[in-house]
Parts: structure tokens; sequence; C-alpha cells
């Protein structure tokens, strides 16, 4: 289960993502969502991607509501 670090110009949608789990100052950073309904370690893949000047925020197929990038990793099979 390969992964690495995330640069926002690499995210696109359909792209998978393994949520790494999350910090409160994190979520509320630019008013992002709090993830608790997603499982550490597991692959996810991205439907939207919305770039902000200081953080990208994430939607998820299939999730309601937008994450932090930094929440997640690159994930290739």
């Amino acid at each position: 289960m390969p992964s690495h670090s995330i640069k926002t110009s690499d995210l696109h949608p359909g792209d998978q993502v393994m949520f790494t789990g999350y910090t409160m100052a994190q979520v509320k950073w630019g008013s992002c969502d709090e993830p608790d309904m997603l499982e550490e370690d597991k692959a996810y893949t991205i439907e939207e991607v919305d770039v902000h000047s200081w953080h990208t925020k994430i939607k998820l197929e299939g999730i309601e509501g937008k994450f932090n990038s930094v929440c997640f990793e690159y994930y290739e099979d």
C-alpha cells in the first residue's frame, strides 16, 4: 500500500488518497469539515479539489463534507 505526501498541484478528481488522521486545528483551518467518519489507512477517491491560498479542501466520492488535504497522503496501488 504505497503512499506519499501530497502536493496541492498534484490533486485531481479521480485520484486515490489515504486518510492519515486529523487534529482539530487542521479541521478549523479554513473551516473544513471534521473527518470523524473516515477510517485511518483507508483509501478514498477524490471527487472535487478546492484550492485556496493557504489550504486545500478535498471532497471524497460518497462522503459528505470537504476535508483539509493535509489529513491525507497520495495513494497508489
